[in-house]
């Protein structure tokens, strides 16, 4: 059967007849054949053209923000002088020779075998390391990591003119891996713009500026990776990541934007080499700022707490308390006598926000309460039993043994007395015996005596010796306690249980999958 296309009876009035498959494909194949058809070499100049002047724009835009941030910039190089060896330890063992000293975490268990040290006998020789560093004062105020001048007897810095200045007082805060070093009888000085690095988005532009290797002034590029990485190492900040190179060197070095603002402070990178392999991170600006701050007016850092313990949020735990977007804290423990206890705040509240402010994880809290203003309320707004509660808390110093790890004790071996066992949970408990005392003297409970292998509460981490404080809301003293309170629920819902260990507190939810 033929086909016979319309655009042969212009002018007629013809009924409308659907195309054959042939036609359709044809017309498709020259419709395709004019799409594909080459472009002319005057539409390819113009293509090319463009193309290089945004290539140009940016190289343009690299250039000019290194020009802007490297003045700056500085070489710190910082010496521990020579001195006696450490006396040996009980037992026969020498001490680390580098212990104390800038290269202390590079050989944390001291020299590698057969490499000693060539110097008098007894004595350690003079050490020196170098890093980087940015001025962000004109009379000689420079930010720096506190690796890299941590333990130095002298250090020096050079400024990208060749001047050299030495260090009149140097203020540390370990806990956030900075440094403030003022120089001696300086003025005058080329000084770095800030940015903001709360601004910054993940693929934006930025440049990596210091000294690796001793290359001087050497600048990389790349962009901002993430955003509130963590490093188990440094407790008390949130990192940039970056792609732009950071190598041993640059550490206290700048990051800076295309407008040549300082958006991070170059601190360490991710290598099984301990080289460059492109992650590399920073400390926000906005954190140094604050710090750097506290470092200046009062010689160290004041943090202020709410006193509770924290953890995070899991998919079905956040299911379990009502938190639809797993945002948020979940409160663990709550200190006695804490500004968050004369709060109201509980155990499982999931905090979502303070001053208004989203929190969406434990160290995201801790970095907004540590910065907040002593001595008047905050906004404190939580979750409980799924209905947002709205808190005034009253932030207090941070007490310096607070941050320590709680003592660890031994568990408590297994007591003689009645057991009750859940099947349904894989968990048997026993009231608190006399030997747990020493270990939850101040804790009421039932103690974990075993779980099955396969068992829910195996699932989680609880094992013997653990104790048992609450199921879901309720506080259980006795087995007879904990039998009815968790008898009353199932394993498709899922229980939370409140548990005490040796070194803390924490919440497990036993839930089928």
């Amino acid at each position: 059967m033929s086909c016979v296309h319309p655009s042969a009876f212009r002018g007629l009035a013809v009924r409308s007849t659907p195309f054959c498959l042939a036609c359709t494909v044809a017309l498709a194949a020259a419709a395709g054949l004019l799409l594909a058809a080459p472009r002319s070499r005057a539409e390819d100049a113009l293509a090319s053209t463009q193309a290089l002047v945004h290539a140009n724009a940016l190289s343009t835009a690299f250039r000019t923000a290194a020009e802007i941030a490297t003045p700056s910039v500085v070489v710190v190089r910082s010496a521990v002088k020579a001195k006696p060896a450490r006396d040996r330890r009980p037992g026969g063992q020498r001490g680390n020779p580098l212990e104390g000293t800038p290269f202390e975490h590079m050989f944390p268990d001291g020299l590698p075998e057969g490499l000693e040290f060539n110097g008098p006998e007894g004595w350690m020789p003079r050490r020196s390391g170098t890093g980087s560093g940015v001025i962000v004062a004109a009379d000689g105020l420079v930010i720096t990591n506190n690796h890299v001048v941590e333990g130095a007897d002298e250090v020096v810095v050079e400024l990208s003119d060749g001047r050299e200045f030495k260090a009149a007082e140097i203020k540390t805060d370990p806990d956030s891996d900075l440094a403030v070093v003022r120089l001696k009888d300086a003025r005058g000085l080329p000084v770095a713009k800030l940015g903001d690095s709360d601004k910054l988005s993940i693929g934006d532009w930025v440049i990596a500026i210091g000294n690796p290797f001793d290359l001087e002034t050497t600048v990389s590029a790349g962009i901002i990776s993430g955003k509130g990485r963590e490093l188990g190492s440094i407790r008390r900040a949130q990192f940039l990541q970056t792609d732009a190179a950071i190598n041993p060197g640059n550490s206290g070095g700048p990051l800076v934007n295309l407008s040549g603002e300082v958006i991070g402070i170059n601190t360490a990178i991710a290598s099984s080499s301990g080289g460059y392999q492109g992650i590399g991170f920073a400390i926000p600006v906005n954190l140094a700022k604050w710090v750097t701050g506290q470092l200046i007016d009062k010689g160290e850092v004041e943090r202020a707490f709410i006193g509770v313990q924290m953890g995070p949020l899991d998919r079905r735990m956040a299911e379990k308390l009502g938190v639809g977007d797993r945002e948020g804290v979940l409160v663990n423990d709550v200190v006695p006598d804490s500004p968050a206890a004369v709060a109201g705040v509980q155990p499982l509240d999931v905090i979502t926000g303070f001053d208004g402010k989203p929190i969406d994880g434990p160290r995201a809290l801790q970095e907004v309460v540590e910065r907040s203003e002593l001595g008047r309320p905050h906004s404190l707004t939580v979750l409980r039993e799924g209905k947002p509660v709205t808190l005034k808390v009253n932030v207090k110093p941070l007490p310096g043994d607070l941050a320590q790890d709680l003592p660890r004790r031994e568990s408590p071996q297994d007591a003689s007395g009645a057991t009750f066992y859940s099947k349904e949970f894989g968990i048997e408990v026993r009231d608190k015996a006399a030997v747990a005392e020493d270990v939850y003297p101040d804790h009421e409970g039932v103690l974990v005596d075993r779980v099955d292998a396969d068992g829910l509460a195996a699932e989680t981490g609880i094992g013997p010796g653990m104790l048992v404080r609450k199921v879901d809301r309720t506080p259980v003293k006795t087995i007879a306690e904990f039998a009815a309170a968790i008898e009353r629920q199932t394993s498709d819902a899922g229980v939370m249980l409140q548990i005490r260990t040796p070194s803390g507190n924490s919440v497990r939810l036993l839930k089928k999958d």
